[in-house]
């Protein structure tokens, strides 16, 4: 192993450092920003002074490819990291377009999040939606009051809807149905947190979806419905 691979391997623990604390913000009391040019100055100073040294020991036109070739590597690993916000947010809306249903999460640049969802084959929008820490696939539907899970979901959650009282009539798109009143202690799209919701149980079998309905979608700063995109915002 020569001495240019070893510093490469420093610089590139130096990345991994930066990687593991982006969240908090610092590495080693640096600003992540400042430590991220911090490396990619140590690691275009580390290559010269590599190429000064093999260039006594092999031709200079090879020493100044191999330096060239390793300058680009480093700054497109810098560029990436300090980016990183941009390219999260562009793969999030090509995966979202790519995966109808997958809600899309975008960070401006106020630091507010937004999640978007897209229409899937059917022309609704659907989504996994977070029940009690349990991923439930739900239909978007701001024309539900409540939010209504269907017989088999409350199942899925634990809700032990055999044992519950149905005692509210409701429409659903199978006709006229029973359902029992409860509130879900989390309900969550993405990064939108909701506590103590109100929500309602089918009856077996008069639900086919779940269905996010108002008592959630009310509770939003902003929900924005466009021709094949719905835009909801804490």
């Amino acid at each position: 192993m020569n001495r240019l691979t070893i510093l490469l391997g420093i610089l590139a623990l130096g990345l991994v450092f930066l990687i593991l604390n982006h969240d908090s913000g610092r590495t080693f009391g640096i600003m992540n920003d400042d430590f991220g040019r911090l490396v990619s100055l140590g690691a275009v100073g580390a290559l010269i002074a590599a190429g000064l040294l093999q260039s006594r020991r092999q031709h200079i036109g090879e020493s100044l490819r191999q330096f060239g070739i390793w300058v680009l590597i480093i700054l497109v690993l810098v560029s990436g990291y300090l980016y990183r916000g941009d390219l999260q947010s562009f793969g999030n809306r090509l995966a979202g377009g790519l995966i109808p249903g997958r809600a899309a999460v975008f960070t401006d640049n106020e630091g507010i999040q937004e999640v978007v969802l897209h229409k899937v084959l059917n022309g609704h929008f659907e989504t996994p939606v977070t029940v009690n820490g349990e991923s439930v696939q739900m239909l978007v539907d701001t024309g539900a009051s409540r939010v209504a899970l269907s017989y088999e979901d409350a199942q899925t959650l634990g809700l032990n809807p055999e044992k519950l009282a149905y005692t509210q009539s409701i429409l659903t798109a199978n006709g006229e149905a029973r359902a029992a009143p409860v509130t879900l202690a989390e309900v969550a799209i993405g990064p939108i947190v909701r506590k103590d919701i109100k929500a309602l149980v089918t009856e077996e079998g008069k639900l086919d979806q779940s269905l996010l309905g108002m008592s959630f979608l009310s509770t939003l700063d902003f929900l924005q419905m466009q021709t094949d995109e719905l835009r909801l915002r804490d």
